[in-house]
């Protein structure tokens, strides 16, 4: 019997990270994901932002950053300045950074909403790749005598209902995160 429980798990997992990624984007609202993906060198190694400090949001414009050691805060502020596709100007007050989020234009906005489809398609191409694995091992079960025909239709037609469903899945997110975007 072909198993696809690895499939699904596969599919599943590119679903989880194209939500991640989904979450990196700007909507012109502050949210402490934004920063998720930024290094800071620190103690002579890169670490996440994350391990390093406390991120809130305590107003809709304004991330604020609080280091568990004061003397990262310039390491802190160097690395989200340096990041140009965050566009954000970080000032700091001797014991937290403060990140003001200025509202996107109309311009930003639609290449967030391009860039956002590049994720898109990022997310089907590794949905694809799934799924040719998962024939290709099919085929190769077949041709060794270990799967009847049926089979074979069977799993084929399982595993084009999970890519299905996987798509709509990344259609749905997308056309919310482009909402998300496009709101004022």
């Amino acid at each position: 019997m072909f198993d696809t429980k690895p499939y699904e798990d596969k599919f599943d997992a590119a679903l989880s990270h194209f939500e991640d990624e989904l979450k990196k984007v700007r909507t012109g609202r502050a949210h402490p994901g934004m920063l998720d993906g930024l290094q800071v060198e620190v103690y002579g190694q890169f670490m996440p932002l994350n391990q390093v400090s406390n991120i809130t949001a305590p107003e809709a414009q304004l991330l604020q950053i609080t280091p568990f050691d004061p003397a990262n805060l310039h390491a802190i502020s160097a690395a989200i300045r340096n990041d140009q596709s965050l566009s954000l100007n970080p000032s700091d007050d001797g014991r937290l950074v403060r990140v003001p989020v200025p509202p996107l234009t109309e311009e930003r906005r639609k290449l967030l909403v391009k860039q956002t489809g590049e994720k898109v398609e990022d997310a089907r191409i590794v949905l694809r790749n799934v799924r040719q694995d998962a024939l290709k091992e099919l085929k190769r079960k077949k041709d060794a005598k270990e799967l009847s025909e049926d089979d074979v239709k069977r799993v084929e037609k399982l595993i084009d209902g999970l890519m299905s469903t996987a798509n709509q899945k990344i259609d749905e997110y997308f056309k919310i995160k482009e909402k998300d975007i496009l709101t004022i």
